[in-house]
């Protein structure tokens, strides 16, 4: 959880950017596609993104959520079963080396993936420090491509699971609404590197299909609603996602890169449970009707800037925990925490409070998302 202090910086920072000039996003191309960067290495190197929403026979939310053990078990299966059926798919292509990061976040302090069953010629990226999955791996002649395994739709889309980074949540990048697909494209596309496979549901396909028609899409299910789906047959499914991956990396040369006209006009958009009402009184704030707008100069500023903008957003998650708490506990919940709260402000006037020692950080070693 960020610190007021560091929240305070991230309102600071967006006031400073608005309200948002002309820029050639604005008035031209809002993104630009590229060829491929050049192989430097003689290696051909895939990265794969996984989520854990857009999974084969998958059809409860419950399988993807680290706090309901035994149906995320479940999940877990669905999740390595797709991830190996890609792997051995890129192989066949031609990759010579593939590695996998953590681009889901369940909460789980190990890998949501099946490591004893995992295919043995690829690799999971670990490291001995937190690190955000989607732009912190860039560097420049490390990969060839990217692909993502077991992705959602956009939040409004009407998939299984949909939404954008996380509850609530919806990413607009140069007046252009994205799913995280995309944004893992943005990010990559600044050195060059294409999204080249995908897998997911049909709506995730027809989110996709506009942005980027060069990606080797593999449909798993049709979304009924944001909490169901009807799954294709495993084993179809899994066949024809190793056959995909597999003309994926055939062809990646003929894939495009993406890049974002600069400077970056972002917007968070929040809709239930996330909010922004809150910003809607701050001066010098871009807000309207639960937006905020402002302009960056290139794409991890303002993938920085949504993500701090989010945590603001996540204060709406509150109005869901006091209805959920005057359920369990009847009409004392209400007093109980006014006096709480009452109590708090006096404790502190009158020097008897101190603040709470933090919780330690976080160790051990990191997958990606967590």
């Amino acid at each position: 959880m960020r610190s007021i202090k560091t929240l305070t910086a991230i309102l600071i920072a967006v006031a400073a950017c608005a309200p948002t000039p002309d820029n050639d996003s604005a008035v031209g191309e809002p993104r630009t596609l590229e060829d491929p960067a050049a192989d430097t290495d003689g290696v051909t190197r895939v990265l794969v993104y996984h989520d854990m929403e857009g999974l084969t026979g998958q059809s409860d939310p419950n399988t993807f959520r680290f706090g309901h053990p035994e149906r995320y078990a479940v999940g877990r299966t669905y999740l390595t079963g797709d991830v190996n059926a890609v792997v051995a798919g890129l192989f066949d292509g031609g990759a010579d080396e593939v590695h996998i990061v953590d681009g889901h976040g369940s909460g789980n302090p190990e890998p949501d993936l099946l490591l004893d069953q995992l295919d043995e010629r690829a690799r999971l990226i670990s490291r001995d420090e937190i690190f955000d999955a989607y732009v912190d791996l860039m560097e420049p002649g490390m990969y060839d491509a990217v692909a993502v395994v077991g992705m959602h739709a956009k939040t409004g889309s009407g998939g299984f699971a949909s939404h954008t980074f996380t509850l609530g949540i919806d990413f607009l990048l140069n007046g252009m609404a994205v799913t995280e697909t995309e944004v893992v494209g943005y990010s990559w596309g600044r050195v060059g590197v294409p999204v080249i496979f995908a897998s997911g549901d049909d709506r995730l396909a027809a989110d996709l299909a506009g942005p980027m028609p060069w990606v080797e899409f593999v449909t798993v299910k049709t979304a009924t609603s944001a909490s169901s789906a009807t799954p294709r047959p495993v084993s179809d499914a899994r066949s024809e996602l190793q056959a995909t991956a597999s003309r994926a990396m055939e062809n990646y040369g003929t894939a495009r890169a993406m890049r974002l006209a600069e400077p970056v006009t972002a917007q968070l958009h929040a809709v239930p449970p996330a909010d922004l009402s809150m910003l809607a009184a701050v001066p010098g704030i871009d807000y309207a009707d639960q937006r905020v707008t402002f302009s960056a100069p290139d794409f991890r500023t303002a993938y920085d800037g949504l993500v701090g903008l989010v945590t603001v957003a996540r204060g709406g998650y509150a109005s869901v925990m006091s209805e959920t708490g005057r359920v369990m506990a009847g009409p004392r919940f209400g007093p109980t925490y006014s006096d709480a709260l009452f109590d708090r402000w006096l404790d502190f006037e009158s020097g008897r409070w101190t603040t709470p020692e933090s919780s330690p950080a976080a160790s051990g070693m990191f997958h990606g998302f967590r």
